[in-house]
């Protein structure tokens, strides 16, 4: 299987680039149709398209902790 890469975008989405299978909580598989292999994932919970990105954490304001850290011990 190809590699799957997921970035939180700044304040924004999470980009999902690559083969995958998404499905609800009753196991019931979105048809991802012409998105592709590239999808953007709501984060600020306000998208009308759930769970995809509509763009509307933009006129929210939403703001979102888009970094890493180290868990402790590292």
């Amino acid at each position: 299987m190809a590699d799957v890469e997921i970035k939180a975008r700044e304040s924004g989405p999470y980009r999902v680039q690559g083969p995958i299978r998404l499905l609800d909580a009753d196991d019931n598989e979105y048809d991802l149709g012409e998105r592709g292999e590239v999808i953007a994932l709501c984060r600020c919970g306000a998208s009308t398209t759930k769970p995809f990105c509509d763009g509307t954490h933009s006129k929210l304001g939403f703001e979102a902790a888009e970094r890493a850290v180290a868990a402790e011990g590292e």
